[in-house]
C-alpha cells in the first residue's frame, strides 16, 4: 500500500501525463525514489524543467483522498510494474502507468477482445448493428470492449452482456461518474460480468480532453476495432487511428452510400478496412490464435439471436411470436389473484415491479429491465425466484410470462 502511494502522487503530479511519469520511472526506477529525490535530481533528467516541475509538490493529501476513495467504492488499483498489467498495454508508446478499476479481475491478454465503437447520434440501422455485433461477438467467445456513452458503445455494450459474456467499458473519467447518468445502471451490470476501467482516479469528470488518451486504451486492450457508423472526422475515427497505429485490426460495418453516418465506415473499407456483416466476420479472424475461447462458444442459432434482439417497438415481430405461440391473453383468465393485503408478504418490491411489468406481456429480461430500470443482475435474480414460486413461466425465446395477478 505504501508504495501505491507514490504511484498515485507521481500521476496525480501537475502536468504529469502518463509518458512523462514514466520518463521519470525510466530516470528513478521506481516513484518512491522519484518521491525522495532533490531538485538538483530532477534537472538531471533528459525532460524540460516545465514537465517536471510539479514533482517538487510532495503534499501526499490527495494521493491520500484517492485510497480513501477507491477504498470506499471498491475501487481497484493497477500499476504499470505489476505483473497482472496488459502485455498489451505495455506494447503501447504511451501506456497509463496507473489504471483504475471496478469489477472482475480479467486478464484481457488471455482473451479475443474486439473494440466496438461508433457516434453518439446513430441511425436505427446504426443501434440494431451495434447490438447485433456485440451479441454476437460475446456469445462467440470475444471480450466486448467499448465506452458507456449513448449511441454506439451503449448498444454494443446492452448486446454484449445479452451474448452472456464479460464487458470492459474504458471511461473518461473517475469510474464513479458515469455519463450519461441514464447509463449508471448499465455501468452496474457491466462491472457485475466485467469491468469498467479509467486512467483517471475516482471524482474525475469526464472531460473533452481526456476522450483521445483513453480512446487509445480502448483501443490498445484490444485485438481489433469495430467502427459502426461514424463521420470521417469524429471520435471514433481517432480511436481507429489509434489502432493502426498499434497494428490492431480495423473492420467497419458497410452502409448506405447517401447515409451520412455510415460515411466514416466506407471510407476505412475503402482504405482497407475489413467489411463485416456478422459476427462471425470477426471471430474468424481470430479463432486460429484462441481455439479453447472461440471454438469452445459455439455462435448463437439465427432464432436465439433474434430473441434476444427483439425489441417491443417492431411492430412485424409480435404478430410472428402469436404466430409461434398462444396469445398471452388466453392464459389470463387462469392467472392466480393475489389480493393487494398479501403482495408485500409474497414478493419483494423488486419481484413487485417485474410482476407488474408482466402483466400485459411477456417479455425478454432486457425488456423488463428497460421497463422497471432494475439493474440486471437483480431482474435475472428475481426472475429466477418468481419461477421457483410458480409466480413466473419461461417460454419459447427466453420470454417469461406472469402467472399470478396482482390487485390493484
Amino acid at each position: 500500500m505504501a508504495d501505491l502511494k507514490y504511484w498515485l502522487w507521481l500521476t496525480s503530479r501537475k502536468q504529469m501525463g502518463a509518458a512523462r511519469a514514466l520518463a521519470v520511472l525510466d530516470y528513478f526506477v521506481t516513484p518512491e525514489r522519484a518521491y525522495y529525490a532533490e531538485e538538483e535530481d530532477y534537472r538531471q533528467m533528459p525532460m524540460p524543467p516545465g514537465h517536471w516541475q510539479g514533482l517538487l509538490d510532495k503534499r501526499m493529501d490527495l494521493p491520500d483522498r484517492i485510497l480513501a476513495d477507491c477504498d470506499r467504492l471498491g475501487v481497484n488499483i493497477m500499476t504499470f510494474q505489476d505483473a497482472d498489467y496488459p502485455q498489451r498495454l505495455r506494447q503501447l508508446a504511451d501506456p497509463p502507468a496507473v489504471l483504475y478499476w471496478k469489477g472482475r479481475a480479467l486478464r484481457v491478454d488471455e482473451e479475443a477482445a474486439v473494440a466496438v465503437v461508433g457516434a453518439r447520434d446513430p441511425s436505427g440501422y446504426g443501434r440494431t448493428a451495434a447490438e447485433k455485433f456485440g451479441l454476437e461477438l460475446s456469445a462467440g467467445g470475444a471480450l466486448v470492449v467499448s465506452g458507456i456513452a449513448q449511441g454506439i458503445d451503449g448498444c454494443a455494450i446492452r448486446g454484449a452482456l445479452k451474448g452472456g459474456g464479460p464487458v470492459v467499458s474504458l471511461l473518461a473519467g473517475g469510474v464513479d461518474r458515469i455519463t450519461p447518468r441514464e447509463h449508471r445502471y448499465l455501468a452496474e451490470d457491466v462491472a457485475a460480468v466485467g469491468a469498467l476501467v479509467s486512467e483517471y482516479p475516482p471524482g474525475t469528470e469526464p472531460r473533452g480532453e481526456h476522450y483521445r488518451p483513453r480512446n487509445r486504451i480502448l483501443s490498445g486492450l484490444c485485438l481489433g476495432v469495430l467502427a459502426v457508423e461514424c463521420r470521417p472526422f469524429s471520435g471514433t475515427m481517432l480511436t481507429v487511428n489509434h489502432a493502426l497505429e498499434q497494428d490492431r485490426d480495423v473492420f467497419a460495418v458497410p452502409g448506405p452510400i447517401d447515409a451520412p453516418m455510415s460515411e466514416g465506415p466506407n471510407r476505412l473499407i475503402q482504405q482497407g478496412a475489413k467489411l463485416v456483416t456478422c459476427g462471425r466476420d470477426i471471430l474468424e479472424e481470430y479463432w486460429d490464435r484462441f481455439p479453447q475461447k472461440l471454438a469452445a462458444a459455439a455462435p448463437l442459432p439465427p432464432q436465439v439471436a433474434q430473441a434476444r434482439m427483439e425489441e417491443p417497438r417492431a411492430p412485424a415481430e409480435p404478430e410472428k411470436r402469436e404466430e409461434a405461440q398462444p396469445a398471452p391473453e388466453t392464459a389470463a383468465p387462469s392467472r392466480e389473484r393475489i389480493p393487494r393485503a398479501e403482495q408485500k408478504a409474497r414478493f419483494t418490491d423488486d419481484e413487485l415491479a417485474i410482476l407488474s411489468a408482466l402483466a400485459d406481456k411477456p417479455l425478454a429480461a432486457d425488456e423488463v429491465v428497460e421497463r422497471t430500470q432494475i439493474p440486471a443482475r437483480y431482474v435475472l435474480s428475481a426472475l429466477t425466484m418468481l419461477q421457483v414460486q410458480g409466480a413466473v413461466e419461461e417460454r419459447p425465446g427466453r420470454r417469461f410470462a406472469a402467472l399470478v395477478e396482482l390487485e390493484e
